[in-house]
């Protein structure tokens, strides 16, 4: 689905290459400055660098931005709402062209329902506090390349996706993600929290000071004594009601 060659941004992200395939959902985890935003940037075509980066064979440098939008879709970490457009609207700028109305509109509804913004539409994207913010960015980027609408979508990119949200937010988030992968789409995040990598991802990169340290399987990656090097704490494994935590060592 998607390959890169050598990826690089000089002085911020150090050669790597990788696959992707249909289907997979990684995570990148690392410290804060590891570049992991560098990273998913680069894959996501939001900035320049060395290498290559190709989905489904064709490379990124030579789509054109529409093409390149029905591809993929990337939430930054951050973007602060610049003009008083209702949540409808902002949504309508990220719906798929040429897509069937009824389709659409029972895709837009079913993501709002899932993310909490039902009573939202009307209200404009100025007056919305954090989470509601973010939730509606992540509505209209799941919009953008949910397979009901967008038949040519084969990536999404999220940058930290779980900032502002609350625990059962941050659950409806998984499981739309969990049902565009299982439409073979691929999904590529960034996160903080170790144990929502642990229980989530497919495959985990591992990142420190610009470079991917450790790529492959989660239970591979995810072991203590590979995060202990990066992060400079101890951590510790351990299996409590059926699943696997990781957690660090009291000092």
């Amino acid at each position: 689905m998607l390959e890169c060659r050598e990826i690089a941004v000089e002085g911020r992200l150090q050669a790597f290459s990788s696959h992707i395939a249909a289907g997979c959902r990684i995570h990148l985890i690392g410290p804060n400055g590891a570049g992991k935003s560098t990273l998913l940037n680069r894959l996501a075509g939001m900035s320049g660098g060395k290498g290559e980066v190709c989905i489904d064979g064709q490379r990124l440098a030579e789509l054109s931005g529409p093409r390149l939008a029905r591809l993929r879709a990337w939430l930054c970490q951050q973007l602060t709402p610049a003009s008083l457009m209702p949540v409808f609207q902002y949504l309508s700028l990220h719906q798929p062209q040429h897509s069937d109305p009824e389709v659409l509109e029972r895709t837009i509804a079913r993501l709002c329902a899932a993310l909490h913004l039902d009573d939202k539409l009307a209200r404009p994207v100025t007056h919305l506090s954090g989470g509601e913010w973010q939730r509606v960015r992540l509505a209209a980027v799941l919009l953008q390349v949910w397979p009901d609408v967008n038949p040519d979508s084969r990536l999404l990119f999220l940058d930290e996706p779980m900032n502002s949200l609350d625990v059962a937010q941050q659950q409806a988030l998984d499981q739309l993600l969990t049902e565009f992968c299982a439409a073979g789409r691929s999904v590529v995040i960034s996160d903080h929290d170790l144990n929502h990598t642990l229980h989530y991802a497919h495959e985990v990169w591992l990142m420190s000071a610009g470079e991917v340290v450790s790529a492959g399987k989660c239970s591979d990656v995810m072991q203590p004594e590979k995060l202990s090097a990066v992060y400079k704490v101890a951590f510790q494994g351990y299996e409590l009601a059926g699943r696997q935590w990781v957690m660090a060592a009291m000092a």
